[in-house]
């Protein structure tokens, strides 16, 4: 059973009080559509004040039993938004300024 990069980054968003998540395919293996990795970026207030590895499991936690089923590996970059606008690759930027996560004029 496979899962697609969007239905990741949708669990993820939907499970995480405002989050803005990006989720890529680096590695699907193509044997049975098997041990496909994936690699995500979220963004979300949810992350203030929790240990990196609480930031995690909330990650994990939003995915479920996908984990477990069709999702092999996971890597996880998180952020809050005051840390995406200062370290983040502003690839979400965007995305963030529509969810009312960063200011719509930084300049």
């Amino acid at each position: 059973m496979t899962i697609a990069p969007d239905d990741v980054a949708d669990l993820i968003e939907e499970h995480l009080p405002d989050a803005v998540a990006s989720v890529t395919a680096p590695r699907i293996h193509d044997d049975e559509d098997e041990d496909a990795h994936f690699a995500a970026v979220v963004v979300s207030p949810a992350f203030e004040g929790e240990s990196l590895v609480d930031q995690h499991q909330l990650v994990y936690d939003a995915v479920g039993d996908h984990m477990t089923r069709s999702v092999h590996a996971l890597e996880i970059k998180t952020y809050t938004p005051e840390a995406y606008a200062e370290h983040g690759d502003g690839a979400l930027d965007d995305d963030l300024r529509e969810a009312g996560l960063l200011p719509v004029d930084e300049a």
